[in-house]
């Protein structure tokens, strides 16, 4: 055993050390490749956000703590969001280390901002003050930095598909709003119940279309309404250029899409992987809606104390291993800002035809739709969404699981494939520990996609039963 780690760390630090390397070539030949199709140079996490030569609306605010702030101000709003210093501090690279070494500079004062208009320009100067935060009575020393976001454009960048499918979200009337799809009783008049299913990382709502959906029982297909929505930047839901796929853009537009849209004022919640983040978020922000919380392969990883939660579960989820493979995906997809833009233009762009080579190749017995899932997204949306849910919210699950444990009494039911190598089965036991009243459901010889694909009739059925005990546990 010891031999095969010491083998594994040996080959990884080479291996990682050629990534460092490319990743480092890649960021050149993606800004010459950027200004040649969109005359302009487009900014990049490879430096701090101090240098990043970005003229938008939004400027970065960081705290002492593990993120930082976007502020976006218009003319009449000043909003905050919440982004990952994995985004921009990420190491360590060797590359990255001698980089900064070389570049450290004595920052000046900055003395001002100028407002032309409606932008807000700023300048390469970090500017550090003392500033009043009202809240309560504690004081934080603020500092703002330049920004590392691109900048507005509904339009596919040059390396996203530009199919009609992944481009079906420009269209007006789909703009501002999650795609989504709903299965609901004909008889509208019916008292139902409203369910509301949140896909993870690099998936799509046919995740639970293709698979529950159409095994749901008569009696559920006639007393639920069942809910499922692409995410921000998945499948056919918007993909902006200018999001930083935030948890508050995420959870906006999910209460503006499902929320608002169907009037929702009680629902159950199922989620998956990532998806199990913005449910508990959404848990925490509308309590008196849920009825029941329903998670697959949580991914909550108990941050020590005095760690930064973000970088924390960054290595956790990518350890830079080569061995397994599922682990240096993971490593080369977190670590490596443009080698993932590589993936992205290879894959992504190339989805139609993947999808008809696997048709082809299998004689059309499989359906594609995890293909559809795992390739139809923009890396600007993949990226930021890994970054800023993913390990961004490692400081805060689990101040959301108290609030479930400590203000709400809806019932929560986690599932957990036994051969998860995503993530590990001790993430739910971890939950567990969290809101003691929760049930673990350990599926033996499942993964992380297994829990579901493949065993599609016993979940319908096990999510059936948690309904009906909610009904009858809060009549």
């Amino acid at each position: 055993m010891a031999i095969t780690r010491w083998l594994n760390q040996t080959v990884g630090f080479f291996v990682f050390f050629f990534l460092d390397i490319l990743d480092f070539l890649l960021c050149f030949t993606y800004k010459t490749l950027d200004f040649f199709f969109e005359s302009e140079w487009k900014p990049c996490y490879c430096s701090s956000p101090l240098k990043a030569q970005a003229k938008t609306r939004k400027i970065i605010v960081s705290e002492r703590g593990e993120y930082s702030k976007v502020v976006s101000m218009t003319r009449t709003k000043i909003h905050f969001d919440e982004i990952s210093d994995t985004l921009y501090s990420r190491g360590p690279s060797l590359l990255m280390r001698l980089s900064k070494l070389v570049s450290s500079v004595k920052c000046f004062n900055y003395k001002g901002l100028i407002m032309r208009g409606s932008v807000l320009e700023s300048c390469d100067h970090i500017y550090k003050s003392k500033k009043k935060i009202s809240s309560g009575n504690k004081k934080r020393l603020m500092t703002l930095n330049s920004t590392v976001v691109e900048k507005s454009t509904t339009t596919p960048r040059w390396s996203d598909c530009h199919c009609s499918f992944c481009t079906s979200w420009l269209s007006p009337s789909n703009k501002d709003s999650l795609f989504v799809k709903v299965q609901q009783p004909k008889d509208n008049k019916k008292a139902i119940d409203n369910v509301l299913f949140i896909h993870g990382f690099l998936s799509s709502s046919s995740f639970w279309t293709e698979t529950i959906f159409p095994n749901f029982s008569c009696s559920a297909k006639s007393n639920y309404r069942l809910i499922a929505i692409d995410l921000l930047g998945y499948g056919r839901s918007p993909k902006p250029n200018d999001s930083l796929y935030t948890l508050r853009e995420h959870l906006e537009m999910i209460e503006k899409s499902v929320i608002s849209q169907y009037k929702l004022k009680k629902f159950h919640i199922v989620a998956h992987s990532l998806g199990c983040v913005l449910a508990l978020a959404l848990a925490v922000k509308h309590p008196g809606a849920i009825k029941s919380i329903t998670l697959l392969s949580p991914p909550y990883y108990k941050v020590p104390k005095g760690v930064h939660g973000a970088q924390y579960v960054m290595r956790k989820v990518a350890p830079k291993n080569v061995w397994p493979p599922m682990q240096f995906g993971a490593s080369l997809i977190s670590w490596y800002e443009h080698l993932g833009r590589t993936v992205c233009l290879v894959l992504c762009k190339s989805h139609r035809m993947i999808d008809s080579l696997t048709r082809l190749l299998t004689l059309n017995r499989i359906r594609t739709y995890l293909i559809e899932g795992f390739l139809c997204h923009t890396h600007n949306g993949s990226w930021h969404t890994l970054h800023n849910i993913i390990f961004g919210s490692g400081g805060k699950l689990e101040s959301y699981l108290d609030h479930v444990r400590d203000h709400m009494d809806c019932d929560v039911t986690i599932y957990h494939g036994g051969k998860d190598e995503v993530i590990p089965v001790e993430c739910s036991y971890s939950v567990k520990t969290k809101v003691p009243r929760a049930t673990v459901h350990v599926i033996p010889d499942k993964d992380h996609i297994t829990i579901v694909v493949g065993r599609q009739k016993d979940f319908a059925r096990e999510l059936e039963l948690i309904w009906q005990r909610s009904a009858t546990t809060h009549k």
